[in-house]
């Protein structure tokens, strides 16, 4: 079992609902935990981290891992930097992959948000 951390861009009930939406159809999810407040969201089950990740970013919202909490542990200390470096700059790949998604949404939504706008300012004809 493995337990996935990911802080996701939600405001509101419809952006749990849409985190809830997806984890509940997500295959090896045993559980999850949504916390809007902290904006963070905990998966545990029988799943990959990237899947996961890969689930939440469907819904629009912006997504990202929980950032780790440094440990300190004298005995291990160079060790574990190297990997934490590692593991840094595959989620910024990662991360940048997800922004790149999430930019050609918002591209796609700005050219139909200027004609709701109008649609909405005009006077009906009743």
């Amino acid at each position: 079992m493995q337990t996935v951390v990911l802080k996701v861009g939600m405001s509101c009930q419809g952006c749990v609902g849409a985190v809830n939406r997806v984890l509940g159809k997500m295959e090896g999810v045993e559980s999850f935990d949504i916390d809007i407040k902290e904006q963070k969201v905990t998966v545990k089950g029988n799943v990959e981290p990237e899947a996961v990740f890969q689930t939440v970013s469907k819904t629009g919202k912006k997504t990202s891992y929980w950032p780790v909490e440094a440990e300190a542990e004298p005995k291990a200390e160079a060790e574990p930097k190297a990997e934490a470096v590692t593991e840094t700059k595959t989620e910024a790949e990662t991360k940048t992959e997800a922004e790149t998604k999430i930019e050609a949404k918002v591209d796609a939504k700005a050219d139909v948000e200027p004609k709701l706008a109008e649609a909405e300012t005009k006077p009906s004809e009743v």
